[in-house]
């Protein structure tokens, strides 16, 4: 389930952003940059809403993920 990333308090996002930028596989190109630039790059997408807060009931958690991957979750749920 999709969350508007505004119901969060600004602690539980800083922290969903901060996994989703350390997430394996992450890959910010060869120039290092820093972690505030990196946030601020993810609050910019979120507000796009290419990147979207989604709550996963079984497991009682949220994570960010990518709009895409999100619909595609949705629709593999809605298959089953």
């Amino acid at each position: 389930m999709i969350i508007p990333y505004e119901q969060l308090s600004s602690d539980a996002l800083q922290g969903l952003i901060e996994e989703f930028i350390t997430r394996d596989g992450t890959d910010y190109g060869v120039e290092e940059v820093s972690l505030a630039t990196k946030v601020e790059q993810v609050k910019k997408l979120l507000k796009r809403r290419e990147v979207v807060v989604v709550f996963d009931f079984s497991t009682e958690s949220a994570s960010l993920l990518t709009r895409h991957d999100a619909e595609l979750i949705a629709q593999n749920n809605t298959a089953d």
